[in-house]
């Protein structure tokens, strides 16, 4: 008998976590990915994004594929808006890669591709409103990454000064947010 495969490109909200439902009652007023559709048993996601993160999750009923894809070390490339004026040093040290917290340790990140935005991306407006410029300013960067430590992007952007106020996700190898909108479900037959 052939398994069915199923598989799903999502554009994650902003505040959900990145699982399907939970049995800890600590947990029975968060929001999960199956409030946003029918999903079938098995489904997984392929690496998560935190809750407070956001934009474009694969999903998958193929394990291998979700091994595939995490021990390939695929690209994931991120948007982030970062509290202040990123200098060129600090873009430097993300490009080199820093030193951040992970399972209690030190880790250095590996070298990634790092640079400012020159414009606001075109992202929807995110569900819970972000500081204003009243409180200094901000920038926006692209990050990719081909590691996928726990919180990293935003460990990262803390260890050279300039903490994370928005991440999302726009890119997981060749698959890009483009203009999904917040909530999307789009089922496909393959990903790469």
């Amino acid at each position: 008998m052939i398994k069915t495969v199923n598989n799903y490109v999502i554009y994650k909200p902003y505040g959900y976590l990145s699982q399907f439902k939970s049995n800890d009652s600590k947990q029975q007023k968060k929001k999960f990915l199956g409030e946003l559709y029918d999903f079938p048993e098995g489904i997984m996601a392929i690496g998560r994004l935190d809750e407070k993160s956001e934009g474009l999750l694969l999903l998958t009923t193929d394990g291998k594929m979700s091994d595939y894809i995490n021990s390939q070390k695929v690209d994931k490339e991120y948007y982030a808006l970062v509290d202040g004026d990123i200098t060129p040093n600090a873009l430097e040290k993300l490009k080199s890669g820093v030193q951040i917290g992970f399972e209690g340790k030190k880790y250095t990140t590996k070298p990634c591709k790092v640079s400012k935005l020159s414009e606001i991306p075109s992202l929807p407006e995110r569900s819970k409103k972000i500081r204003d410029d009243r409180h200094g300013p901000t920038s926006w960067i692209t990050i990719t990454l081909n590691e996928g430590k726990f919180r990293q992007v935003r460990k990262m952007t803390s260890a050279v000064g300039f903490p994370t106020l928005r991440l999302v996700r726009v890119r997981v190898g060749s698959i890009q947010l483009n203009a999904m909108h917040v909530g999307d479900v789009i089922e496909v037959n393959e990903f790469f």
